[in-house]
């Protein structure tokens, strides 16, 4: 005769079995980045090739030629980089003549292009394009809409753990 197991006393292996739990490689996290940092590394070939600069240096040029002025503080929460390693690639941007660096009230520095850094970044910028309209071409424009709006509600959701963490 077998013997049932009332619920809540089944040996500890087997509860911990009865929650499937997600492997790394299931996370949504862990996907979004290896998809994420696979798109970054074929664009930071393509950018050191073609153009001599580094993903962070695209990133800074990219964000300053879409919203300057920009603050050393805001450009690092745009970019997603420490204040120190915007402040390292900033320097290297300047000494190549690519952007200005402005000392403002207090301890701010305001960073601009310059004009050889708009026409870089104007160069650079129509490759992020073909680039995007590369990845995009496999979707849908219903897909499309889809990965926008998932991706809106997902970045507003950590944005608020992240929060909450603190």
């Amino acid at each position: 005769m077998t013997r049932q197991a009332t619920p809540g006393t089944e040996p500890r292996s087997e509860r911990r079995r009865a929650t499937p739990r997600a492997t790394i490689q299931e996370l949504l996290s862990y996907r979004l980045g290896r998809v994420a940092n696979t798109m970054s590394r074929g664009a930071a070939l393509r950018y050191r090739r073609e153009f001599d600069v580094s993903l962070g240096e695209w990133r800074t040029l990219g964000l300053l030629g879409s919203s300057a002025p920009l603050t050393l503080n805001r450009l690092a929460r745009l970019a997603a980089l420490d204040k120190a390693q915007i402040s390292r690639v900033a320097a290297k941007l300047t000494e190549r003549g690519l952007i200005t660096r402005e000392f403002g009230a207090g301890r701010t520095t305001e960073l601009t292009l310059t004009r050889k850094g708009q026409a870089l970044y104007d160069r650079l910028i129509a490759v992020a394009n073909e680039r995007n309209d590369a990845f995009l071409v496999c979707l849908t424009e219903h897909e499309r809409e889809v990965l926008d709006g998932a991706l809106e509600k997902l970045a507003t959701l950590a944005r608020a753990l992240e929060q909450a963490e603190r």
